[in-house]
């Protein structure tokens, strides 16, 4: 299966991310583990492009978001599909969506349309949704903040809003869940929940 999780920065998709990776090779599984942007050489030095350059505009952002996006499903998710191992990735399509599509005002669609092209329209069996009030987000960061979380509250809020109207979108896709609580038991409430896919 292929399971991707998403939130606001600081809502602990990393974390839930490695966690049901963990689980899963504790049932004797295949994990690949990855993550946007990076995941490749290629898309590890856009990473540093996006989080720790300057000014980007917009379209630019979601452009190179997009590309290092291409550059992980041809390199690591579709073999590793293809192998029959299960991918789980911190961050994907629906990330761009929320940020670029809706946070930044480019248009769900438009940016939605880019992104299928550039993923040869490979979306995941879920998304994780991690929802944690962006002000409690924040407390939950640690180390310097990147180029996107210096945008401050008002971006955040947007953004926020703009995963949970992604998810409303999209619901037969999206697992929504309360990211407030206890990481371990939020982590096997999370396995359950997948059971329908794997």
């Amino acid at each position: 299966m292929f399971v991707t999780f998403e939130g606001v920065d600081g809502s602990g998709k990393t974390t839930q991310a490695q966690l049901l990776a963990e689980l899963l090779r504790a049932e004797g599984r295949e994990v690949v583990e990855t993550r946007e942007p990076g995941g490749t050489r290629l898309g590890e030095e856009i990473r540093g492009l996006l989080l720790g350059g300057g000014d980007v505009v917009p379209w630019a952002e979601a452009a190179l978001f997009a590309a290092a996006r291409a550059q992980l499903v041809d390199e690591v998710i579709r073999p590793a599909l293809a192998r029959g191992d299960d991918v789980v990735c911190d961050r994907y399509v629906d990330s761009s969506l929320a940020y670029q599509g809706l946070a930044r005002g480019l248009g769900i669609e438009r940016v939605l349309e880019l992104n299928l092209a550039a993923v040869g329209g490979l979306l995941p069996d879920r998304t994780v949704l991690l929802l944690l009030r962006p002000d409690e987000a924040v407390k939950r960061r640690g180390g310097e903040p990147d180029r996107i979380e210096r945008e401050g509250d008002d971006f955040a809020a947007r953004v926020d809003r703009g995963y949970r109207e992604v998810a409303r979108r999209f619901p037969e896709r999206f697992l929504s869940v309360d990211a407030a609580q206890e990481p371990g038991s939020l982590a096997r409430a999370i396995r359950d929940e997948l059971r329908d896919v794997s």
